[in-house]
């Protein structure tokens, strides 16, 4: 069992270096050289973030939600763009569905309506915030680890690259580990059956920051242990690996709690309104 786990933890955190580097080398690019020219460019990239955002995270794997959170805690994207990206990241769901004949259907259904979902709550949530809006600084992402200023970009983005390699290794095999010992059978008995509460408890296990409740929400869904509804609760919450590298990289801690928990009541409310008009 712990062979098997390490071996799908190491997997799934390879797929996320070259993420990792592109996020950390565009952030230290921006801290070395940037100037009022291109705060205007990001600024007016930045109106229309949210839309950006949900169409890069549709795309099937969770890398961008790596990328979105190291940029939010940066300074370089809106909470707006961030909860997109988070929203409509698809993972493997997509990958798994397009192995079944005759799914094409609900693959539309479901990418459109992620997307749709990720730039209207994106929006609204800038919207809403825009006036206690706590401003951020690509330099806080470097505060304890005394990098910079010092060996241009490359060397600090590879310090920080290695660093949250090794965190996504181990925080992934730990809850690897602690899946294949709770099992796929026990949670598919407590999400119910049939129940108007079930996109309810399917968001919870969404927010399962790994590959693998992605996985599992989408085989549920398969063989018929969860309504569209409920699916496309779990979904919209699942961000991947994205969420623990939030936590891992912004600050303070009661922020990231304040967005795992918009994320789950955006989610856990579109499955509830899905379930009771579908």
């Amino acid at each position: 069992m712990i062979l098997h786990a390490l071996e799908h933890a190491f997997l799934d955190t390879i797929r996320m270096v070259p993420f990792l580097l592109a996020a950390f080398l565009a952030l230290e690019a921006l801290e070395h050289y940037s100037n009022n020219y291109m705060n205007r460019i990001l600024g007016k990239v930045g109106k229309a973030g949210p839309v950006v955002g949900a169409l890069f995270g549709c795309v099937p794997q969770c890398g961008f939600s790596v990328a979105a959170a190291n940029l939010y805690s940066g300074g370089v994207i809106t909470l707006g763009t961030l909860l997109a990206v988070f929203l409509s990241t698809s993972d493997e769901a997509v990958l798994i569905l397009l192995g079944n004949p005759g799914s094409g259907g609900v693959i539309a259904q479901l990418l459109i309506g992620k997307v749709l979902i990720g730039i209207l709550f994106g929006y609204l949530t800038d919207l809403i915030l825009r006036k206690k809006k706590e401003e951020k600084h690509i330099e806080d992402l470097c505060r304890s680890c005394g990098c910079s200023g010092h060996g241009g970009i490359l060397k600090p983005a590879l310090r920080h690259t290695l660093r949250l390699t090794v965190y996504i290794l181990v925080f992934t095999l730990v809850l690897n580990l602690l899946l294949e010992w709770i099992g796929t059978d026990t949670l598919t008995a407590a999400l119910g059956r049939d129940t108007w509460f079930q996109p309810l408890l399917t968001a919870l296990l969404g927010l399962i920051p790994n590959c693998a409740s992605s996985i599992l929400i989408t085989e549920l869904y398969l063989a018929g242990g969860l309504s569209f509804a409920s699916a496309m609760a779990g979904l919209c919450a699942g961000a991947g690996v994205g969420l623990a590298v939030l936590f891992k990289t912004n600050h303070p801690v009661k922020e990231n709690v304040a967005i795992l928990a918009l994320l789950y009541v955006i989610s856990a409310a579109v499955g509830v309104i899905l379930e009771i008009f579908l």
